[in-house]
């Protein structure tokens, strides 16, 4: 036996020697590393003792002595969302599992980043008729929460309402009881779960870490973003709801009756570790949650090394909707994130409501600007007083400790963005002895002034190009002046709405461009939710304030606002998969704002593209029923993979299933574009002729009678678009049916920009059910402007 051991460690240096060198290096440093263990090898039990004690073995067995100290440690060990375990490895260690036929994979564990008044109205959510009364707010749904955990202290968007029944009896979960978090006074029929998962974290950052960022650890939210994207999708009606004076009225979630299960994987200041974040979906499908809110994700990455899209496709697999955040990267291409198809992914846009803050200049110029400072609406009185630009006063992005005090004492403090956070430029102002700040937006944000923020003194945002004016103003000024007018909550037809937040995330996917990310748009710019009350409002560690509703801007905004009309959908039709749920909220989209125009991009002020907005903004009571769903399921989702080329061990990572990933090898090759997507995205290549893709449609509308769908084409510039058959006749008996669309390059075409777009609406007279249509051109085709 220890002849064999040296053999394998003699293999291992032949086959990692920069791995080894590397780590020799470091003095065999421990990192945490998730294993995927191959299915016939992993345990059979799901018990954690079981587990956590055959992974330890695992190890023992398949480490041998040259590579076994310092000792290895399971963490965690995975059974519903994964199959394998997390531990603390050296990268010799891990290099070594990696070459074992018994693991699929070895993945470092990483850090993912975390990503209402008005807002049931403004989707059209009434409590009178359409979606919400008819699925009774969703009681029978619980939606679980990955996140950085909840505060339910004297939160009443957290309180159960004396006529709310205990939870389903599917829901199997609980609250978990710590010094800081009492369960038997926190949890109720409207908050059913809560539990954390650290030792990722810990393992990470130290094993003092928690205590030393001032973090409980327990399910208590003491950063605030949990707190705020739970009471969003699920909150219990709170009338009189405000952040000081601003967005007053009744803030209620998009399904009030659906029950809360809140798993805290994120931590103050440090984001998600991949393992905490694995378990968190492990321990939610174990508990049999309905719908999954996850408000955050990583960068570039396979999605067998994604913890979200591998622990997604096990809920999804479990019949649980897992909706998603599209990220805040915007407004670049590319930048979407959380793209696998079997997860919902949202992007941002905005509403009918503002918090204006104006910019009177010395010479009676008067500039939009944005801001939810407390104060009041005239805080410098009735004079003007000195303006200056931080970028003439120490710092140009208004850094703490850089800017003068002497000459910035009793100004008004210019700030460009960059660096550092909005409320941390008008910490630094305040510090320096300003009386006010302006905060610049990004040039590429275009119309998008810098979001309003919780400021701890006089400041409004605005875009880039009203700060150049304010900057031009000054340096053409002998003794420039300004101040701000704070005109409240403004709810109005001007400017047009939604339109596309800048910041939100854009596609094409960097995974599957022929798979069109994000999937739909939903508010998600300056929304008012509850919050934490170990956290200020503006998140500044110098800010005493509390408040038990903040208003905030991301994806993690629009994120569970999608999660909870979900859940309504989920209530009203129990039968539906994750994927006919996806497919109802997508073809039922509306794409155009209040003046009847396509939805706007801030970033560019002209019309946003399926790339930006997806298929269009979410229409909870439209999508209660759609007519047609593209269904999809687990074998769809291989096929895709299968598609993408990936190996059978990275598809086992996210199947957990050998024998079905072995059939990668026997079933029909398909394209991409095949899979049954509710959207169109086609790549032409150079020297590609035509591309067809195929859908499967099930009809939902009219089942018992049957109906006639026939399709109507809009064909994007510099292509010809057939539908095979143009019409699709369903009965009682043949409630689906298969065609197939041809996208044709027009014969010595070119276009003028790199994508084109168009749509495939099919009708019976009644309901419309829509795709967009996505083309992306060779560089070769596209012509200059």
């Amino acid at each position: 036996m220890a002849r064999l051991a040296w053999v394998g460690c003699l293999l291992l240096a032949a086959a990692t020697a920069v791995t080894v060198a590397v780590a020799e290096s470091a003095a065999e440093a421990l990192s945490t590393y998730i294993v995927h263990v191959a299915p016939a090898h992993a345990p059979r039990s799901s018990r954690p003792r079981v587990l956590s004690s055959a992974y330890n073995s695992f190890l023992r067995d398949h480490l041998p002595a040259c590579v076994a100290r310092p000792a290895p440690r399971v963490l965690y060990s995975y059974a519903h969302a994964a199959t394998g375990f997390a531990a603390r490895l050296t990268a010799s260690q891990a290099a070594h599992l990696a070459s074992q036929g018994s693991v699929l994979a070895v993945v470092p564990d990483m850090t993912h980043e975390l990503h209402t008044t008005l807002m049931p109205s403004f989707l059209g959510l009434s409590e009178s008729s359409g979606l919400l009364p008819a699925s009774g707010g969703a009681m029978d749904v619980v939606i679980g929460f990955i996140d950085s955990g909840v505060y339910p202290k004297d939160r009443a968007s957290f309180a159960a309402d004396p006529s709310l029944p205990p939870p389903p009896r599917t829901f199997r979960g609980g609250c978990v009881s710590t010094p800081e978090f009492n369960a038997s006074a926190y949890c109720n029929n409207k908050l059913v779960g809560a539990k954390f998962f650290y030792l990722g974290y810990q393992a990470a950052h130290g094993g003092s870490a928690i205590e030393e960022a001032m973090e409980s650890r327990s399910p208590l939210d003491t950063d605030g973003h949990g707190t705020h994207v739970s009471s969003t999708a699920a909150g219990s009606a709170v009338a009189g709801a405000a952040f000081f004076d601003y967005a007053k009225g009744k803030a209620v979630g998009m399904a009030p009756g659906a029950r809360i299960a809140a798993y805290k994987a994120c931590w103050a200041g440090a984001g998600c570790t991949s393992s905490d974040l694995l378990m968190a979906f492990d321990e939610a499908i174990k508990d049999g949650v309905n719908v999954i809110s996850v408000s955050l994700g990583i960068g570039k990455v396979p999605l067998y090394s994604d913890s979200v899209a591998v622990g997604a496709f096990s809920a999804v697999r479990n019949g649980i909707v897992v909706s998603a955040s599209a990220g805040n990267s915007g407004p670049d291409e590319f930048t979407a994130v959380n793209v696998a198809p079997w997860i919902l992914t949202v992007g941002a846009s905005t509403v009918s409501r503002q918090f204006l803050a104006n910019v009177v200049l010395g010479n009676g110029e008067n500039l939009t600007g944005t801001s939810i400072y407390e104060g009041t609406t005239t805080p410098f009185g009735a004079n003007k007083i000195p303006i200056v630009y931080g970028g003439d006063v120490g710092s140009s992005v208004c850094e703490a400790g850089k800017l003068n005090s002497s000459t910035v004492a009793c100004k008004i403090v210019v700030c460009d963005a960059g660096v550092n956070g909005r409320a941390d430029k008008g910490e630094a102002v305040k510090l320096a002895g300003g009386a006010g700040a302006i905060l610049a937006s990004r040039n590429d944000f275009g119309e998008q002034p810098s979001v309003a923020t919780a400021h701890v003194l006089p400041a409004a945002g605005v875009t880039f190009a009203a700060a150049e004016r304010i900057k031009k103003y000054i340096r053409e000024t002998a003794s420039p002046v300004a101040t701000i007018v704070f005109l409240g909550t403004v709810i109005g037809q001007v400017p047009s709405a939604p339109r596309m937040a800048s910041f939100s995330s854009r596609g094409p996917s960097y995974i599957a461009p022929e798979i069109l990310k994000p999937d739909v748009t939903a508010p998600g710019v300056e929304t008012l939710a509850a919050w934490t009350g170990d956290n200020s409002p503006s998140q500044l560690d110098s800010d005493t304030r509390r408040v038990k509703f903040n208003i905030i801007s991301g994806t993690s905004m629009s994120c569970p606002h999608v999660a909870g009309v979900a859940a309504l959908l989920r209530q009203i039709h129990p039968d539906w998969s994750p994927a006919a749920i996806k497919s109802a909220l997508m073809t039922t989209a509306y794409n155009v704002d209040n003046t009847g125009s396509i939805i706007k991009d801030m970033s560019t002020g002209e019309a946003s593209t399926p790339f930006v907005r997806g298929a269009g903004h979410v229409d909870p009571n439209r999508a209660t029923d759609p007519g047609l769903v593209y269904d999809a399921g687990a074998n769809d989702y291989i096929s895709f993979l299968c598609a993408l080329g990936y190996t059978t061990q990275q598809v086992a990572v996210l199947t957990r299933d050998g024998s079905v990933t072995a059939s990668c090898w026997t079933r029909p090759s398909s394209a991409v574009g095949d899979h049954n997507y509710p959207a169109f995205s086609v790549v032409f290549r150079s020297g590609d002729g035509a591309v067809t893709q195929r859908r499967v449609v099930r009809n939902v509308g009219n089942s018992s009678t049957g109906a006639t769908y026939t399709a109507s084409i809009t064909s994007p510039a510099g292509v010809r678009v057939k539908v095979q058959p143009s019409t699709l006749q369903f009965s009682t008996l043949q409630k689906t049916r298969e065609y197939v669309t041809t996208f044709t390059p027009q014969q010595g075409g070119s276009v003028t920009g790199k994508h084109t777009f168009g749509s495939i609406v099919w009708s019976d007279g009644k309901h419309k059910v829509t795709s967009p249509i996505a083309i992306t051109w060779p560089v070769t085709q596209v012509v200059a402007m």
